[in-house]
Formats: C-alpha cells, structure tokens, sequence
C-alpha cells in the first residue's frame, strides 16, 4: 500500500510539473505574437527612410533613429493648422471625455445600485440591452440629434456623446452592487452625511479599481477618435484625420505615418501598463455573485 500511495504521488506531480510547464510555454508564445505587431509598429518608427525601403521588409531596425519623428512635424507644418493643433485637441476631448464619463457614469450607478424606485429594473434593463448594439448602429440617430442640438463643428459633438457610454455605468453598478455594503451607507445617513458626501467621501473610494478602469477604458476610446462627421472645421480635428492625411501622401510619408501610429498608439499602452491590475480586478469583481 505504501508503494502504490507513494507511486501515485509521483506520478501525480510529475503531471503537474508538465502541465504548468506547457501553459507557461503556450501562454509565453502567445503573449510574444500579441506584441508582434507593435514591435513591427515601433520598428518601423524609428527606421531611416532606407530601411524603410528594404525589400522584403525587415521586421526589426538595424540603425535607430527618430528623424521620423521629426519629419512628422515639418511635414505637418506644410498645413495651415500645425501639429501641435492636433494633439492638442486630441488631448482635450480626451481629458474632459474621461471626466465627464467617469462622474455621470458613478452617479448614475451609485443610484441604480444604492436606492429604490419605481422603474429601476426597467432602466437598467435598458442600459444592457444598449450594450448590445455597436456605434455604427447608432451612427445615424446619433448625428441627426447632434445636428438638432447644434453641436455639429463643435468639441460637443465628440466629448457630450462619450459621457454616456452604457459600459461604463453597467461596470460601475456591478462593482458598486459587490464592493459597498449597505449597512455602511445607512450608518452614515444616521451619523447625518448628507448624499452626495457619501457618494464622494465613502462609496468612490471603495470602488477606486472600477473608475479607474473607466478611465483607462474612456482614454483608449477617446484618444483614436475620428468622428469626421461632426467635425468640418481644420482646427477642430483629432490627430486621427492627421494620421490618415500623413498617410494619405503615399510611400513617400512610410516613415512619418508609422511615427504618427506610434503615438496614437502610446499614450493608451502607457496607461494600461500603468493600471492593468485594476482592470483585472474591476473584470473578476464585476462577474462575481455574492
């Protein structure tokens, strides 16, 4: 019996021993062809128009440099609205799309979540089934209220809208529903706090990896923006419609475009490097049923 029990064990850790060292094989190869194409992207950032040119394309630099970097300014400054324009926009409609996203969408949780009345089922049911339908569903209804409230060629048409992304506020209220128990809400109302003290002071805070989330998740959606519909004015436009008019200049601007993609794509990778454990936590909590 001691040789059978012993014989087993081993077996059963020698098992086990393979199979971590299979899913951290597998999961190792697959993360690495995740990050392929933003190496390829960098790479090709910091290559000299030469190597650019290299037939067929190497995937990685061999003498760095960041005059595409540089170019990308002198190319855009050609325009009569210069780069910086453009970024600074970007930069705008990002920060006051994030803020403004993250407060409504808290509030509204922290009601649908923490009080009662007639018709709240109703409404978030509501607030589900729109998660269900993509922009360019709404593409239309969208641009026909936009053009009735007289935002278009305005930075309304593009911050307004993301306020009320519906993902948002179903991750708030799931977080909200999990993390805050409602015995400490009414110790407060008792102790006299007044609503919105509780919501600042008491219920933001222990909800902190849900609306950074948010952030994280409003930034990546904000900073790629186009939406050239809305926006006919030059001065107005993102450093998306710069990419695409750098791109536009053909084989010539390579070099120019991938730098301009770099920097669509950094400020969002930067951030979630930043956060990424909030994500996760946010992510596993929403899912989560007392």
């Amino acid at each position: 019996m001691i040789h059978i029990k012993l014989s087993r064990s081993k077996n059963g850790i020698r098992r086990s021993y393979f199979a971590d060292f299979g899913i951290y094989l597998f999961l190792t190869a697959f993360g690495l062809f995740m990050v392929l194409p933003m190496v390829y992207a960098v790479s090709n950032a910091i290559k000299p128009l030469e190597e650019l040119w290299y037939f067929p394309p190497r995937f990685l630099v061999n003498h760095p440099t960041l005059e595409n970097f540089r170019d990308l300014f002198v190319v855009m400054s050609d325009s009569w609205v210069p780069f910086s324009r453009y970024v600074f926009n970007t930069a705008f409609i990002t920060a006051v799309g994030t803020a403004g996203h993250v407060v409504l969408a808290s509030l509204c949780a922290y009601v649908l979540s923490k009080h009662t009345f007639p018709g709240k089922g109703f409404l978030f049911s509501i607030v589900v089934l729109s998660l269900m339908f993509s922009g360019t569903v709404t593409q239309i209804p969208n641009f026909i209220i936009i053009a009735s409230l007289g935002w278009i060629d305005s930075y309304s048409a593009l911050i307004v809208p993301a306020f009320a992304s519906s993902l948002g506020l179903y991750l708030m209220k799931q977080f909200m529903d999990q993390m805050i128990p409602d015995a400490v809400l009414e110790s407060a109302r008792m102790d006299g706090a007044s609503e919105w003290k509780i919501f600042w002071h008491i219920a933001m805070p222990m909800v902190k990896p849900a609306w950074l989330t948010l952030i994280i998740f409003s930034i990546q959606g904000l900073w790629g923006i186009g939406a050239n519909q809305f926006i006919q004015s030059e001065e107005l436009k993102t450093l998306n419609y710069a990419l695409s008019q750098i791109l536009a200049g053909g084989i010539a601007r390579t070099g120019t475009g991938s730098a301009a993609a770099v920097m669509m794509m950094i400020v969002p990778i930067i951030v979630f490097i930043i956060s990424q454990s909030k994500i996760i936590e946010t992510m596993s909590a929403s899912g989560m049923k007392e």
